[in-house]
């Protein structure tokens, strides 16, 4: 029998990505994960929605990471998110002061998920958008997404990758305004109304 050195990287063979839940709810959560936005903070919106299976079932163990740019369309370089205690190594939360631009939301027991973030501002020729990664049971892989906001029509007609898309599946990707810096937005993993998802490479 060949015994592996893991204690070095290079010796390491990578492995298949493993289905990712729904055992990872017990260390990926940190308190705080869907407070994005400074506390106070005049631009911020809430985000919310429920992320579905196939079959139109609700997920309550699915996560949703964002990660979006401040109002004037710059992408965040501070540290902060996930700060620790270095006495006892738990969880502190966010600071509430900065802005990272990132949040990891769980969904509740009917699959729901909300966030509270500044509303982004636009990066080049794309409309202003959250990018989003989901994790849920029976996935090898995390999938990737965008949520655009309504309220500039132009800017979302002239969008490259809405441009790209039928009608239909174009809405997808657009939160519903549900008035009052509320938008709702439904992750659906496949059958009727599937979300579109995006493969980088």
């Amino acid at each position: 029998m060949t015994k592996i050195d893991t204690s070095r990287p290079e010796t390491v063979l990578p492995t298949p990505s493993h289905t990712v839940g729904p055992f990872y709810g017990h260390a990926l959560p940190f308190p705080g994960g869907g407070d994005i936005a400074p506390v106070g903070h005049p631009d911020t919106i809430a985000v919310h929605g429920h992320v579905y299976d196939g079959e139109g079932n609700p997920l309550p163990d699915a996560f949703v990471e964002l990660w979006g740019p401040d109002p004037d369309g710059n992408l965040p370089t501070v540290d902060g998110s996930m700060r620790r205690d270095t006495a006892s190594g738990g969880f502190l939360g966010r600071n509430g002061v900065e802005f990272t631009g990132w949040g990891r939301i769980q969904t509740d027991t009917s699959g729901h998920w909300s966030a509270r973030t500044l509303r982004p501002g636009a990066r080049g020729q794309s409309a202003p958008y959250l990018s989003v990664c989901v994790f849920a049971r029976g996935l090898l892989v995390h999938l990737f997404t965008r949520i655009y906001l309504p309220g500039d029509e132009a800017a979302l007609a002239a969008d490259p990758l809405l441009a790209r898309l039928d009608p239909e599946r174009r809405g997808t990707l657009i939160a519903a305004d549900g008035g009052n810096g509320t938008y709702r937005f439904d992750i659906r993993l496949q059958g009727e109304g599937e979300t579109v998802f995006l493969e980088f490479q």
